[in-house]
């Protein structure tokens, strides 16, 4: 049954808050903790098509490259981590698990994070679901490597993989297109393969650029206002993005403005209510495919309060992207941005 509206009470805008902060893990972000990937076959559309970025592969760079082994290098958590091996790595996003796959390296990837939705790596056992790392199961796969991010988690099972003597690297979480290449840097150099690491950084740079010279020019100098929601219509949980939500970033570089961050939105994610929706005027809607169906497609999300009075709501225009790759700032990033611009420009607007 469709829920009309976030519910109320403390407890549900507490419960929201935590949901919203998976969002900003690797898909992030983002956006991932929930375990949604995205469909496999594009649908661009500007009038609430589920569109996705491409198919669900990743694209590994021609040359396979060879570790060059040890490497000691900072992990973002303060730590300097000596890699003596990279046979048997886990990565514990998806985004990560994307980048090591990208970078040549796949088929030393034993386990995966639920949010790895993508071809090459959906058969793998899966040890973590975004902040819930399994020390117990990690380990079991005796990695040489684990790759880590700012909000993996618990504390706890971070800490007892590392007590095991497991290198573990922490990656700082991407909030944004400028995180993409330093990211790539990262993960190269701990695998030991910074060349390809700089291959991969520039092949991805230029296919973002290429993407930004079809955007079209804004009528009248205006961008198109694009309101983020973050929606999970089982758990009554309806947040609208705001500055620091992770899709500002990817919105800008589409040619549009982050209408929650217009607003006033400072922070990560807020309840969506009427007063809230009204003044950030969003003239599209961009959400993940798996929270638009868990609300019922476009026929729920214009009965969410308030939707349905905005400009994007009165015309329908909803952007949906796969949960998996939305904010994960990698690789792919450019499927995303051009999947993005497919469907907010559809109608030559």
């Amino acid at each position: 049954m469709l829920s009309q509206g976030p519910t109320r009470s403390a407890r549900t805008t507490r419960r929201g808050l935590r949901l919203a902060g998976a969002v900003l893990t690797a898909f992030a972000v983002a956006l991932t903790a929930s375990g949604c990937g995205g469909d496999s076959t594009p649908s661009p559309g500007g009038k609430g098509g589920s569109g996705t970025a491409a198919t669900d592969r990743v694209e590994p760079l021609t040359t396979k490259p060879t570790p060059e082994l040890p490497v000691t290098v900072p992990s973002a958590d303060g730590r300097k981590v000596t890699v003596t091996s990279t046979e048997r790595i886990v990565p514990l996003t998806g985004s990560l698990s994307e980048i090591v796959f990208t970078l040549g390296l796949g088929d030393r990837v034993v386990a995966r994070d639920v949010t790895a939705t993508f071809e090459q790596a959906e058969k793998l056992p899966v040890v973590t679901r975004g902040h819930d790392v399994s020390a117990e199961s990690v380990l079991s796969l005796r990695p040489t490597l684990v790759l880590a991010e700012t909000v993996s988690g618990p504390g706890e099972s971070i800490q007892q993989i590392r007590d095991a003597g497991i290198p573990l690297i922490v990656v700082k979480t991407a909030k944004g297109l400028s995180d993409v290449g330093p990211r790539i840097d990262t993960v190269a150099r701990a695998l030991g393969v910074p060349a390809s690491g700089k291959e991969l950084k520039q092949r991805t740079q230029e296919r973002i650029a290429a993407v930004q010279k079809d955007i079209p020019e804004p009528a009248e100098g205006k961008r198109p206002r694009v309101a983020f929601l973050y929606l999970r219509g089982t758990a009554s949980v309806y947040l609208l993005g705001g500055a620091d939500s992770g899709a500002a970033s990817l919105l800008e570089a589409a040619g549009a403005a982050d209408a929650g961050k217009e607003s006033g939105l400072t922070k990560d994610f807020t309840a969506i209510t009427s007063e809230a929706l009204a003044k950030a005027a969003p003239d599209a809607i961009l959400v993940m495919s798996k929270g638009l169906d868990s609300v019922g497609g476009v026929d729920g999300l214009v009965k969410i309060p308030g939707v349905a009075q905005t400009p994007a709501g009165m015309d329908r225009r909803v952007v949906s992207i796969p949960d998996g790759v939305l904010l994960n700032y990698g690789p792919r990033t450019d499927e995303v941005l051009k999947s993005l611009v497919d469907q907010l420009y559809a109608d030559g607007r």
